[in-house]
């Protein structure tokens, strides 16, 4: 099993869709009162979350690692883009609080 295919159904859409321009699919993965803290910035609601989303650079993911936990799951990824340091290896996207339905909380940091 590669990584990728050990992460859960809506993380996998995750990030099927975050390396795509903006859609409706993408953020309808999230909760209305989803939390989306990159980096110590937390974007608090899903339009929040859309304007977050509208003012990073779209990038690739190659997914590294999948550690699902009893807290969550962790995903670390290298990231490619159109931005100063790209690639960059070893971000990790901690999804805390999902299910089937909806993303609740995902944490976003090296």
């Amino acid at each position: 099993m590669t990584a990728t295919q050990a992460a859960p159904a809506i993380i996998r859409r995750y990030f099927e869709l975050a390396g795509q321009p903006d859609s409706e699919d993408y953020f309808a993965l999230f909760a209305e009162d989803a939390v989306v803290e990159d980096e110590s910035t937390e974007h608090r609601g899903i339009q929040a979350i859309r304007a977050w989303r509208r003012a990073v650079p779209l990038v690739s993911y190659e997914i590294t690692d999948v550690e699902v936990t009893a807290t969550g799951t962790v995903v670390t990824t290298t990231i490619t883009g159109d931005f100063p340091g790209s690639p960059f290896a070893g971000l990790r996207y901690r999804f805390g609080d999902y299910d089937d339905n909806a993303i609740r909380l995902l944490r976003i940091a090296p």
